[in-house]
This record gives C-alpha cells, sequence and structure tokens, in this order.
C-alpha cells in the first residue's frame, strides 16, 4: 500500500471517529439537551450542528471543482438558534457527514497533491483535508463537553471512564494477546 492510499484509509477512519463521538452523545440527549445554553454568548449543541453540516456541505460538494465556500451557505445563519426537532438536527448531520465521507471515498492519492480553493485561498487538498479534521474535532470537543455537562451524574462516558485506565489496558492486552513487540 502506498503513503497516500494509507493516508486516505486513516483520515476516513478519523474522521468516521469524530463522528462517532458527536453519535454517542447525541444518544445521550433530549430534545432540550440539544438547545441548552449555559450563557447567551455560548453555542448550543444545535447550533454547532447547524455550523458543521453548512460547513461540511460547502467545502465537500465538488471539492476538487469549486471554491470551499459556496454560494449557497450562509455561515452567519448558522449560528442562529433553529429550534428544530431532534429529528431534524440528526438528519442535518447525517447530511453533512455523508457528503464529507462520499468526497473522501473518491478521492485518489493524486488527488492529495491537487490545489483547491477556501474562500479564494489555495490549499493542496491533503492541507485542506487536515484544517477541516481540526475544525470538525475541535466543534466535536465542544459538542462532548455540552452534552457531558447537561447530563451530570448521568452521562456515560466515551472513552477510559476517570480510575478504569488499568482495566482497560488489562481488557486491551487480552484483546491483542497475540501481538508481540
Amino acid at each position: 500500500m502506498t503513503i497516500g492510499k494509507a493516508y486516505l484509509r486513516i483520515v476516513e477512519d478519523r474522521f468516521r471517529r469524530v463522528k462517532e463521538l458527536g453519535d454517542n452523545t447525541f444518544r445521550q440527549l433530549s430534545k432540550e439537551d440539544f438547545h441548552q445554553t449555559s450563557q447567551e454568548q455560548s453555542n448550543s449543541i444545535a447550533i454547532i450542528v447547524k455550523h458543521l453540516s453548512g460547513n461540511m456541505k460547502s467545502r465537500w460538494s465538488d471539492l476538487l471543482t469549486s471554491d470551499g465556500e459556496k454560494p449557497f451557505r450562509n455561515r452567519d445563519q448558522e449560528f442562529e438558534d433553529p429550534h428544530m426537532s431532534k429529528e431534524a438536527i440528526l438528519e442535518s448531520w447525517e447530511e453533512g457527514w455523508s457528503i464529507l465521507l462520499t468526497a473522501i471515498g473518491r478521492l485518489t492519492e493524486e488527488d492529495l497533491l491537487k490545489t483547491i480553493y477556501i474562500r479564494s485561498e489555495g490549499h493542496v487538498v491533503l492541507e485542506a483535508i487536515e484544517r477541516q479534521m481540526a475544525h470538525y474535532a475541535y466543534h466535536v470537543g465542544q459538542i462532548v463537553y455540552i452534552g457531558k455537562e447537561s447530563k451530570g451524574e448521568q452521562w456515560e462516558s466515551l472513552s477510559i471512564p476517570k480510575g478504569k485506565s488499568k482495566e482497560y489496558e488489562k481488557e486491551m492486552k487480552e484483546i491483542h494477546q497475540d501481538r508481540a513487540f
């Protein structure tokens, strides 16, 4: 396997893992939790999802042939509370991720060094992928944090729970015992 093909496989997996963090947060939330904010200047999960979805649709549609800031996008409107149902929020989430993952899946290793544009600024595709990965991980981290704060003691950890590192390490060694270094 070439480096380019390996990178595309790895980055697709990383995007899926970031999405999974959001998915696992959403499963724990009520409709009200999606619209909750800690202060007036804060964004709710619904607003963050609306922003991410708008960004994904804009950046990943026609990735190689048009500017990543599409005329159909209204970024400022993404930060207005949509008062959408939980189902509509999740549908928007899925639509954005579908466009992103389809675009990633269509890329070839030759595409990685092609120049694309975001707001008229040139980026090689590899750089644009890394830019978006950082952006999405940042916002999904916010979603997880808001969800955790919202659920309090009822929150189900999405990673290794506090105080359980040794148990997790033992479990991983048992699963992967056939792999020696």
